[in-house]
Protein backbone atom coordinates (compact mmCIF):
# COMPACT_ATOMS: atom_id res chain seq x y z
CA UNK A 1 0.00 0.00 0.00
CA UNK A 2 1.33 3.46 -0.94
CA UNK A 3 1.20 6.25 1.62
CA UNK A 4 0.48 9.65 0.07
CA UNK A 5 1.05 11.92 3.07
CA UNK A 6 2.60 15.35 2.64
CA UNK A 7 3.39 18.45 4.66
CA UNK A 8 2.79 22.02 3.50
CA UNK A 9 3.64 25.14 5.46
CA UNK A 10 4.83 28.73 5.29
CA UNK A 11 8.54 29.15 6.01
CA UNK A 12 10.79 32.20 6.05
CA UNK A 13 13.93 32.81 4.04
CA UNK A 14 16.68 35.41 3.95
CA UNK A 15 16.21 36.73 0.43
CA UNK A 16 18.02 39.38 -1.58
CA UNK A 17 20.35 41.44 0.63
CA UNK A 18 19.25 39.41 3.63
CA UNK A 19 15.64 40.63 3.53
CA UNK A 20 13.18 38.37 5.31
CA UNK A 21 10.61 36.92 2.91
CA UNK A 22 8.01 34.20 3.21
CA UNK A 23 7.78 31.06 1.10
CA UNK A 24 5.40 28.13 0.78
CA UNK A 25 7.01 24.72 1.20
CA UNK A 26 5.37 21.41 0.34
CA UNK A 27 7.01 17.99 0.54
CA UNK A 28 6.16 14.32 0.83
CA UNK A 29 6.31 12.81 4.30
CA UNK A 30 9.23 10.44 4.35
CA UNK A 31 13.00 10.29 4.41
CA UNK A 32 13.48 10.80 0.67
CA UNK A 33 15.70 11.53 -1.09
CA UNK A 34 13.43 13.74 -3.21
CA UNK A 35 14.22 15.95 -6.18
CA UNK A 36 13.51 19.61 -5.43
CA UNK A 37 11.85 22.47 -7.32
CA UNK A 38 11.52 26.24 -6.91
CA UNK A 39 8.09 27.44 -8.08
CA UNK A 40 8.04 31.08 -9.23
CA UNK A 41 4.56 32.56 -9.05
CA UNK A 42 2.75 34.48 -11.77
CA UNK A 43 2.17 38.24 -11.95
CA UNK A 44 -1.15 38.07 -10.01
CA UNK A 45 0.93 37.04 -7.01
CA UNK A 46 1.60 34.42 -4.38
CA UNK A 47 -1.93 33.08 -4.40
CA UNK A 48 -3.90 29.89 -3.82
CA UNK A 49 -3.31 28.65 -7.36
CA UNK A 50 0.47 28.81 -6.97
CA UNK A 51 0.28 27.05 -3.61
CA UNK A 52 -1.81 24.31 -5.21
CA UNK A 53 0.85 23.87 -7.89
CA UNK A 54 3.48 23.58 -5.14
CA UNK A 55 1.42 20.87 -3.43
CA UNK A 56 1.05 19.08 -6.78
CA UNK A 57 4.81 18.75 -6.94
CA UNK A 58 4.84 17.32 -3.41
CA UNK A 59 2.15 14.79 -4.35
CA UNK A 60 4.36 13.66 -7.23
CA UNK A 61 7.38 13.14 -5.01
CA UNK A 62 9.17 16.50 -5.04
CA UNK A 63 10.10 18.91 -2.27
CA UNK A 64 8.92 22.24 -3.68
CA UNK A 65 9.11 25.82 -2.48
CA UNK A 66 7.40 28.96 -3.78
CA UNK A 67 9.02 32.19 -2.53
CA UNK A 68 6.77 35.24 -2.29
CA UNK A 69 8.49 37.74 -4.58
CA UNK A 70 5.92 40.37 -3.55
CA UNK A 71 6.49 40.03 0.18
CA UNK A 72 8.16 43.43 0.63
CA UNK A 73 5.26 45.24 -1.05
CA UNK A 74 2.83 43.21 1.03
CA UNK A 75 4.47 44.35 4.24
CA UNK A 76 5.13 47.95 3.16
CA UNK A 77 1.52 48.44 2.09
CA UNK A 78 0.07 46.40 4.97
CA UNK A 79 -2.06 44.28 2.67
CA UNK A 80 -3.04 40.63 2.93
CA UNK A 81 -4.60 40.03 -0.50
CA UNK A 82 -2.06 38.78 -3.09
CA UNK A 83 -3.76 40.92 -5.74
CA UNK A 84 -3.16 44.07 -3.69
CA UNK A 85 0.51 43.23 -3.25
CA UNK A 86 0.75 42.48 -6.99
CA UNK A 87 -0.82 45.87 -7.78
CA UNK A 88 1.81 47.58 -5.64
CA UNK A 89 4.54 45.69 -7.49
CA UNK A 90 3.15 46.75 -10.87
CA UNK A 91 2.96 50.37 -9.71
CA UNK A 92 6.65 50.19 -8.79
CA UNK A 93 7.61 48.86 -12.22
CA UNK A 94 7.67 45.15 -11.41
CA UNK A 95 9.99 42.97 -9.36
CA UNK A 96 13.57 44.15 -9.98
CA UNK A 97 15.58 41.43 -11.70
CA UNK A 98 18.43 41.72 -9.21
CA UNK A 99 16.01 41.20 -6.31
CA UNK A 100 14.37 38.24 -8.01
CA UNK A 101 17.72 36.53 -8.51
CA UNK A 102 18.59 37.01 -4.84
CA UNK A 103 15.23 35.72 -3.61
CA UNK A 104 15.31 32.65 -5.84
CA UNK A 105 18.92 31.97 -4.85
CA UNK A 106 17.77 31.86 -1.23
CA UNK A 107 15.06 29.36 -2.13
CA UNK A 108 17.61 27.22 -3.98
CA UNK A 109 19.94 27.32 -0.97
CA UNK A 110 17.06 26.35 1.31
CA UNK A 111 16.23 23.32 -0.84
CA UNK A 112 19.86 22.25 -0.95
CA UNK A 113 19.99 22.39 2.85
CA UNK A 114 17.14 19.92 3.31
CA UNK A 115 18.25 16.50 4.59
CA UNK A 116 15.66 14.76 2.40
CA UNK A 117 16.64 16.41 -0.92
CA UNK A 118 18.57 14.51 -3.56
CA UNK A 119 20.87 17.45 -4.33
CA UNK A 120 19.22 18.38 -7.63
CA UNK A 121 17.16 21.55 -8.02
CA UNK A 122 14.80 22.57 -10.78
CA UNK A 123 12.92 25.82 -11.29
CA UNK A 124 9.54 26.47 -12.89
CA UNK A 125 7.64 29.71 -13.41
CA UNK A 126 4.38 30.96 -14.87
CA UNK A 127 3.64 34.26 -16.66
CA UNK A 128 6.16 36.79 -15.27
CA UNK A 129 7.56 33.80 -13.38
CA UNK A 130 8.32 32.15 -16.71
CA UNK A 131 10.51 35.08 -17.69
CA UNK A 132 12.08 35.02 -14.24
CA UNK A 133 12.76 31.29 -14.67
CA UNK A 134 14.73 32.07 -17.83
CA UNK A 135 16.49 34.89 -15.97
CA UNK A 136 17.59 32.85 -12.95
CA UNK A 137 18.56 29.89 -15.14
CA UNK A 138 21.12 32.22 -16.71
CA UNK A 139 22.24 33.88 -13.48
CA UNK A 140 22.14 31.19 -10.76
CA UNK A 141 24.78 28.51 -11.00
CA UNK A 142 24.07 24.85 -10.37
CA UNK A 143 20.42 24.55 -11.40
CA UNK A 144 19.66 21.22 -13.03
CA UNK A 145 16.53 21.89 -15.10
CA UNK A 146 14.08 24.70 -15.85
CA UNK A 147 10.52 25.04 -17.15
CA UNK A 148 9.25 28.33 -18.59
CA UNK A 149 5.44 28.41 -18.74
CA UNK A 150 4.43 31.23 -21.11
CA UNK A 151 6.95 33.73 -19.79
CA UNK A 152 6.41 37.06 -21.54
CA UNK A 153 9.18 39.61 -21.88
CA UNK A 154 12.10 37.30 -22.66
CA UNK A 155 12.29 39.11 -25.99
CA UNK A 156 12.39 42.87 -25.35
CA UNK A 157 13.19 45.84 -27.55
CA UNK A 158 15.67 48.39 -26.22
CA UNK A 159 12.91 50.94 -25.57
CA UNK A 160 11.06 48.41 -23.37
CA UNK A 161 13.91 48.07 -20.89
CA UNK A 162 13.49 49.69 -17.47
CA UNK A 163 15.59 50.25 -14.33
CA UNK A 164 14.01 47.09 -12.87
CA UNK A 165 14.63 45.07 -16.05
CA UNK A 166 17.74 46.69 -17.49
CA UNK A 167 18.83 43.84 -19.79
CA UNK A 168 16.75 41.74 -22.17
CA UNK A 169 16.72 38.18 -20.84
CA UNK A 170 17.21 36.86 -24.36
CA UNK A 171 20.64 38.53 -24.36
CA UNK A 172 21.60 36.37 -21.36
CA UNK A 173 20.99 33.09 -23.20
CA UNK A 174 24.69 32.40 -23.62
CA UNK A 175 24.83 31.93 -19.83
CA UNK A 176 21.88 29.51 -19.63
CA UNK A 177 23.25 26.73 -17.45
CA UNK A 178 20.59 24.01 -17.51
CA UNK A 179 18.14 22.29 -19.88
CA UNK A 180 15.04 24.42 -20.57
CA UNK A 181 11.49 23.29 -21.34
CA UNK A 182 9.13 25.95 -22.72
CA UNK A 183 5.31 25.59 -22.76
CA UNK A 184 3.31 28.21 -24.63
CA UNK A 185 -0.12 29.01 -26.05
CA UNK A 186 -0.64 29.77 -29.74
CA UNK A 187 -3.14 32.54 -28.85
CA UNK A 188 -0.90 34.24 -26.31
CA UNK A 189 0.10 37.81 -27.25
CA UNK A 190 2.96 37.88 -24.70
CA UNK A 191 4.88 35.82 -25.46
CA UNK A 192 3.55 35.58 -28.98
CA UNK A 193 4.48 32.65 -31.23
CA UNK A 194 6.81 35.09 -33.01
CA UNK A 195 8.54 35.83 -29.68
CA UNK A 196 9.03 32.16 -28.87
CA UNK A 197 10.39 31.58 -32.37
CA UNK A 198 13.01 34.29 -31.80
CA UNK A 199 13.94 32.70 -28.46
CA UNK A 200 14.14 29.26 -29.98
CA UNK A 201 16.46 30.47 -32.72
CA UNK A 202 18.82 31.92 -30.12
CA UNK A 203 18.79 28.75 -28.03
CA UNK A 204 19.50 26.69 -31.14
CA UNK A 205 22.26 29.06 -32.30
CA UNK A 206 24.03 28.75 -28.94
CA UNK A 207 23.65 24.97 -28.78
CA UNK A 208 21.53 24.93 -25.64
CA UNK A 209 19.49 21.92 -24.53
CA UNK A 210 15.82 22.85 -24.81
CA UNK A 211 12.33 21.81 -25.94
CA UNK A 212 9.51 24.19 -26.85
CA UNK A 213 5.85 23.22 -27.26
CA UNK A 214 3.05 25.55 -28.36
CA UNK A 215 -0.58 24.52 -27.84
CA UNK A 216 -3.38 25.45 -30.25
CA UNK A 217 -6.55 27.01 -28.79
CA UNK A 218 -4.63 28.12 -25.69
CA UNK A 219 -3.52 31.54 -24.52
CA UNK A 220 -1.83 33.01 -21.48
CA UNK A 221 -2.44 31.26 -18.16
CA UNK A 222 -3.73 27.95 -19.47
CA UNK A 223 -2.34 25.99 -16.50
CA UNK A 224 -4.62 27.63 -13.89
CA UNK A 225 -8.00 25.85 -13.50
CA UNK A 226 -9.38 28.68 -11.36
CA UNK A 227 -9.05 31.15 -14.24
CA UNK A 228 -11.06 31.58 -17.46
CA UNK A 229 -7.87 31.04 -19.50
CA UNK A 230 -7.60 27.41 -18.34
CA UNK A 231 -7.34 24.89 -21.17
CA UNK A 232 -7.54 21.28 -20.07
CA UNK A 233 -5.87 19.82 -23.16
CA UNK A 234 -2.84 22.10 -22.83
CA UNK A 235 -2.53 21.81 -19.06
CA UNK A 236 -2.83 18.02 -19.08
CA UNK A 237 -0.22 17.57 -21.77
CA UNK A 238 1.94 20.26 -20.19
CA UNK A 239 2.04 18.45 -16.86
CA UNK A 240 3.06 15.22 -18.58
CA UNK A 241 5.92 17.03 -20.29
CA UNK A 242 6.99 18.58 -16.97
CA UNK A 243 7.09 15.18 -15.27
CA UNK A 244 9.11 13.74 -18.16
CA UNK A 245 11.53 16.70 -18.18
CA UNK A 246 12.16 16.67 -14.45
CA UNK A 247 12.21 12.87 -14.43
CA UNK A 248 15.07 13.03 -16.91
CA UNK A 249 17.11 15.81 -15.31
CA UNK A 250 16.26 15.76 -11.59
CA UNK A 251 15.88 12.07 -10.80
Amino acid sequence: MTYDGMMAETVHLHGHRGDAIEAYLARPLGAGPYPTVVVIHHAPGWDEGVKEITRTFAYHGYAAIAPNLHYREKMQNRVTNPEDAAAAVRAAGGVPDERCIGDVQSAVDYLRSLPYGNGKVGVIGYCSGGRQTYLVSCKIKGLNAAVDCYGGGVVMARDQLTPNTPVAVLDMTKDLGCPLLGLFGAEDPRPSPADTEVTERELRRLGKTYEFHTYPDAGHGFFHPERPAYRQHAATDGWQRIWAWYGKYLA
